[in-house]
């Protein structure tokens, strides 16, 4: 039954993308959006004239290339070159490792003194360690050689799924072009979310003052700094947030996938962008330990650490449901956590239905959602529209808060199950390579979300 609806599904959807091109693409320049000066609903086509106003252009850097160069010069990073097109990167100095058993306090002294230690950190039975003279090689042969570690790996750094493209669409009408064409109205129908579901954010913080994301959020966590906030001081995690969660209906910036699921912010990347698999894990940890039902990871690099990977499993074992990124090298290459079975991995479509042109691909991709000029928060209470798998991945997470809003008796397999069955399916006929199952649908979700 499923086949034959799709040739009238096409035709909807293709009217869809076109209405959403048409609203959404006047001739104006590229700008971050002030929202003490600029009503998305209400824009005009001309650029603001206005030059008190703190419009401001973004710096544009497809793929993160500025962030990979930076990591490349950096004398303390080293690189894993897994193709000739595809890097991943870890911190010299520094290695993670996981004991079989908790080791007493005069163990780890001895073993701090043994490596020169400057820094060491625990997270149960896993610790990283920073050495002041040995390399992250020579660690890691003194680590694998005691009998008492189960594993030992590099600190290894991810990035954030973002590539920046030029911002020339505004947020015009009512809502996104992204919210019409994944069905989102007619879901809000049967569920606009509710707060008790809680949806963590594990990224680079969120703006704790942004006036469309301020009354959403829960305590939070700063993986980086415990005695600090989890204020973001990048732009990209408040982003991801006002996806899923922008107060929606409240006459002011732009409308979230969900009206009512709570925010629970997580800071685990720096103001660079990245950030390093021990404090992601840590990150993942306490969010599942303090509540979230859902886990959004819009970061990722091309390296399967055993650490994130053990995060992930115990978030999932917890009953967590994980989303991430399948990132912006328009690659083949996996990429983790996305392509960890426990985790729902979402490539980016444009504004057509064609696979973002810097969007991963790959045989581990679940579902497809938009990720091109996706206008939502940023940080320092402004608006922003920005473009990567980062952003096509808050898509599913608010889809998945919103089906546990509609019947909270579900797992998280069978939430996983729902997304990916409901999706619809674009592309080659059944799953694919550039849109797994296809392009998720709010309302198809819902209604399966409804009826279980």
């Amino acid at each position: 039954m499923f086949r034959r609806t799709r040739p009238l599904m096409l035709i909807g959807l293709a009217l869809l993308l076109i209405i959403g091109v048409a609203r959404m693409m006047p001739d104006r320049e590229v700008r971050t959006l002030d929202r003490n000066t600029i009503d998305m609903r209400k824009v005009n086509d001309e650029p603001s004239q206005d030059h008190t106003s703190r419009l401001m252009d973004l710096n544009n850097d497809p793929s993160n290339n500025r962030l990979v160069s930076k990591l490349n010069h950096h004398s303390e990073i080293q690189i894993i070159n897994h193709n000739e097109d595809d890097q991943s990167h870890y911190y010299e100095h520094e290695a993670t490792v996981k004991f079989k058993t908790e080791i007493s306090d005069e163990r780890l002294a001895q073993i701090n003194k043994e490596i020169d230690a400057s820094r060491s950190e625990k997270l149960a039975n896993l610790y990283m360690f920073r050495s002041k003279s040995k390399t992250t090689h020579q660690m890691l042969l003194y680590f694998r050689g005691l009998e008492e570690v189960e594993y030992a790996e590099p600190n290894f750094i991810l990035l954030q799924n973002e590539a920046v493209a030029p911002n020339d669409t505004y947020y015009q009408e009512q809502y996104q072009w992204n919210l019409p064409v994944i069905e989102t109205e007619k879901g809000w129908d049967i569920s606009k979310g509710d707060k008790n579901v809680v949806i963590a954010v594990v990224d680079t913080g969120v703006d704790l003052d942004h006036p469309d994301l301020k009354h959403k959020l829960v305590e939070g966590y700063n993986a980086i700094d415990e005695k600090a906030t989890p204020d973001d001081d990048n732009g990209h995690g408040t982003h991801v947030a006002g996806i899923i969660a922008s107060e929606t209906n409240n006459h002011e910036g732009v409308a979230g996938i969900t009206w009512y699921n709570q925010i629970m912010p997580v800071k685990t990347l720096a103001k660079d962008g990245y950030g390093y698999t021990f404090d992601i894990a840590k990150g993942i940890v306490w969010a599942t330990d303090h509540g979230a039902d859902v886990i959004n990871l819009s970061l990722g690099n091309y390296q399967p650490a055993t650490v994130l990977k053990e995060a992930i499993q115990y978030a999932y074992d917890k009953g967590v449901v994980l989303i991430a990124a399948s990132g912006n090298d328009n690659t083949n290459q996996p990429s983790y956590p996305a392509a960890f079975d426990q985790v729902l991995s979402v490539s980016a479509i444009g504004y057509s239905g064609e696979r973002a042109s810097f969007s991963n691909y790959g045989n581990y991709i679940d579902v497809a959602a938009p990720g091109v000029d996706i206008p939502s928060t940023y940080f320092e209470n402004q608006y922003a529209a920005l473009s990567g798998t980062s952003m096509a991945s808050p898509h599913v997470t608010g889809l998945a808060g919103l089906i546990l809003s509609t019947n909270p008796t579900l797992s998280n397999k069978e939430v996983m199950d729902i997304i990916r069955s409901s999706s619809y399916d674009i592309g080659e006929v059944g799953k694919d390579e550039y849109f797994g199952e296809g392009l998720i649908d709010v309302n198809r979700a819902l209604a399966a979300a409804k009826r279980k």
